[in-house]
């Protein structure tokens, strides 16, 4: 039996998108007898197997979501090897030899390569990094079978036709599917957000954000031979002009990942991953200091990712039709917080639907999540392209102004970190609750 047939909701309700966000959206409305059913583009549940930051805010949310998420997050997650670096999100330090002075010092008793700071959590944390395909095989565990479609890839959607305010699907293999409501969890391509803010806006489609990354993976026997066991088995941001690079380990410390930023004004390819050579990568980081170009030589097969973001959408909403996650407000990693916030969203969204008690309540749980949900949402595309600029030395006002990085780094997280959650249910669930 399908969820739309055990369940005493009268509406059914399709997610559209099986990543991150649909599966832990799907999790926690199961479990409130929301029913649900998912359609993904792909042939089976799977991504693209990069590491994926969880804050301390998605770990809350994820605990009010539900114990199965979590359980799936604890199995992948990995953190700092250290119990000395346990609440620490990154250890920075300037990478790039060019801001070091005659003796090699980028500040008074520092040099290149040097720990500058701890950016530490400011609470014990079950924060940490997932490899993103295994989180999502330990999340597919929790999903039923008979609610999930695959191969069905949205090509359009349109009102339904017997006057019932239903929204029909139309996807590529020809087929199609009715449902009371749709939430787009389709990511950054979305085609939701299409027929939500329209063919001709701007915001519909992503945008290059100026930045590019090498990703890469080192063994970790290898990584600690060459960098020692701190930068290794830890967290690590390197500082420089026009680029950044984290190290940090995933596969529960068997490997150190690696990603390299850099910068360039346009993308012209059509492509967002491309192969490229060692010495195009060496090339780029020509002018930094010795672990990094140690890192950069480790890495194998390296792949630039271009990295898109989306300009801030008008409405997350149109009729029944509801954007959500990377579909509603696609962003840079520069905060390590995108995937954050689409578990926040599906706190506030599931909590929502667990109201709604007629197929008229759906439209109302809709706006109110835009009326909580969007103004965190487009803040964090904004501010994490301007961390990326303060990595990379150029935001306006501050450049490589080492004395004020810890104090700007540290509040620009904070606000993504010490986030309210219970607040948020309670507020989304009184402004649900007022009658008009």
């Amino acid at each position: 039996m399908t969820s739309t047939e055990t369940s005493s909701k009268p509406f059914n309700i399709a997610i559209v998108g099986g990543g991150i966000s649909g599966l832990t959206l799907a999790i926690a409305s199961l479990q409130h007898d929301i029913p649900i059913t998912i359609y993904e583009a792909a042939h089976h549940f799977g991504e693209i197997g990069a590491g994926v930051s969880f804050g301390p805010n998605a770990a809350r949310a994820m605990k009010l979501m539900s114990p199965k998420i979590t359980d799936a997050f604890l199995k992948c997650r990995t953190h700092n090897v250290w119990d000395s670096k346990k609440d620490s999100f990154f250890t920075c330090r300037i990478g790039d030899d060019r801001k070091a002075d005659k003796d090699g010092f980028v500040s008074p008793g520092k040099k290149v390569g040097d720990t500058l700071f701890d950016l530490r959590f400011t609470e014990p944390t079950e924060s940490g990094g997932v490899y993103r395909a295994h989180f999502l095989d330990e999340l597919v565990k929790s999903v039923p079978a008979n609610i999930t479609n695959f191969g069905k890839k949205l090509a359009n959607i349109k009102d339904a036709e017997d006057g019932s305010g239903d929204v029909v699907l139309i996807f590529e293999d020809g087929t199609t599917a009715q449902h009371t409501a749709v939430i787009g969890c389709d990511g950054i391509k979305s085609r939701t957000r299409e027929h939500v803010l329209g063919k001709d806006d701007p915001a519909t489609r992503a945008v290059f954000s100026g930045k590019y990354a090498y990703r890469g993976l080192i063994p970790m026997d290898q990584a600690i031979e060459l960098l020692g066991e701190d930068v290794a088995q830890n967290s690590n941001m390197f500082f420089g002009y026009h680029g950044h690079m984290l190290t940090f380990p995933i596969e529960k410390g068997k490997t150190m990942n690696v990603v390299a930023f850099n910068s360039r004004e346009t993308w012209d390819d059509p492509n967002w991953v491309v192969t490229t050579s060692k010495e195009d990568m060496k090339a780029d980081y020509s002018a930094w200091g010795s672990t990094v170009k140690t890192i950069v030589s480790a890495m194998q097969k390296p792949d630039i990712w271009a990295l898109f973001m989306h300009l801030p959408a008008s409405t997350f909403v149109k009729g029944r039709v509801c954007l959500f996650g990377d579909a509603a407000h696609a962003t840079t990693p520069h905060q390590g917080a995108g995937a954050g916030q689409c578990i926040e969203d599906g706190l506030i969204m599931s909590n929502l639907l667990k109201e709604a008690k007629s197929v008229e309540d759906l439209e109302r749980v809709f706006k109110v999540f835009e009326e909580v949900r969007k103004e965190r949402g487009l803040k964090n595309v904004t501010t994490s392209k301007e961390t990326g600029m303060l990595f990379d030395f150029e935001l306006e006002g501050l450049g490589d102004d080492l004395e004020r990085f810890e104090k700007i780094y540290t509040e620009r997280m904070r606000w993504v970190w010490d986030v309210d959650l219970e607040g948020e249910v309670e507020k989304a669930r009184k402004i649900y609750l007022q009658k008009d």
